[in-house]
């Protein structure tokens, strides 16, 4: 541990190759899971109150970890900036704007298409930025993926004159997750993975209290449903989910991570019918298939 590198992360001997290559299909199941949790449990708290609770649940649970762990943590003040600017990004302006806009009224259908160009936004950008190539096939992967997303949920698209401000935080969310990616990954050889998911997730924390007093009541109702969807966020999303998400941005390139988030709108179809009923049509089915392809095509190209 003299070298500052985090006892989590082996630095000299390779992952199992099968065990690495579930890891995007077990982060995007994760993923997915993220919009049952908030569908769970944003009827009873507002946006900003809830993900203040849920971010320092999770920090306080991953400085636990680190402290039982012995994890180092950042030593310089350059590595503590990088950090703490990623969280407020990947954590803080994305899952903001996501459930500002759902909370403003925005179709959780419109939500996923705006949030849905992110792959596009992100390869778009991964060359000037990062310097990386991405080939034609992948170009027609994730223009195919954001067709695949429009028809998966399409049915559920639906904007209002009065949606303005949740359209724009929409649109920030989509920002936060675009602009976080490619920064996590410029900044990736840093070794702190759990001491950094901590300042992050602090980050974060700190980000979302002004905002939740100054423009909410911070009531909770503490309701059974409430406290599982909490629950869940915090373990499955936010220790776990944030965590794949790092390791594999860390490990591929960024247009290649991105992609993966064009699977997420339809799973999120199949657990919304098998756990509130809603319908899956053909035209779901097809967006399906559109989304699985273009995600093929984008890693494998």
């Amino acid at each position: 541990m003299e070298n500052g590198t985090d006892p989590g992360i082996n630095q000299t001997r390779a992952p199992d190759p099968s065990w690495l290559a579930a890891m995007p299909a077990v982060f995007v199941l994760v993923w997915s899971t993220g919009f049952v949790g908030a569908r769970m449990g944003s009827p009873h708290s507002e946006p900003f109150t809830f993900l203040f609770v849920r971010f320092a649940i999770a920090t306080a649970l991953f400085a636990a970890v680190c402290l039982i762990l012995r994890a180092p943590w950042p030593k310089t003040g350059v590595e503590f900036r990088q950090t703490i600017v990623g969280g407020l990004l990947v954590h803080g302006m994305h899952l903001g704007g996501v459930f500002w806009a759902i909370h403003a009224g925005v179709a959780t259908g419109t939500v996923a298409v705006i949030v849905g160009i992110q792959p596009l936004l992100t390869s778009t950008l991964a060359g000037p930025y990062l310097g990386e190539r991405v080939s034609r096939r992948q170009w027609l992967g994730l223009t195919t993926g954001l067709a695949g997303i429009a028809l998966v949920v399409g049915d559920s698209i639906a904007v209002s004159a009065d949606q303005g401000p949740g359209m724009a935080a929409a649109v920030l969310a989509l920002l936060g997750l675009s602009f976080g990616t490619l920064y996590q990954k410029r900044h990736a050889g840093s070794p702190y993975l759990r001491t950094g998911s901590t300042i992050q997730l602090a980050a974060a924390t700190l980000l979302m209290l002004p905002l939740a007093l100054l423009f909410e009541t911070g009531e909770i109702n503490w309701t059974g449903e409430f406290v599982f969807a909490m629950a869940w966020l915090v373990l499955v999303l936010s220790l776990g989910g944030f965590t794949l998400f790092y390791f594999l941005v860390r490990r591929g390139a960024a247009a290649r991570t991105a992609s993966l988030f064009y699977l997420v709108p339809p799973l999120v179809a199949v657990e919304a019918w098998l756990l509130f009923g809603e319908t899956i049509t053909v035209t779901t089915l097809m967006g399906m298939g559109l989304a699985a392809l273009a995600v093929a095509l984008v890693t494998k190209g």
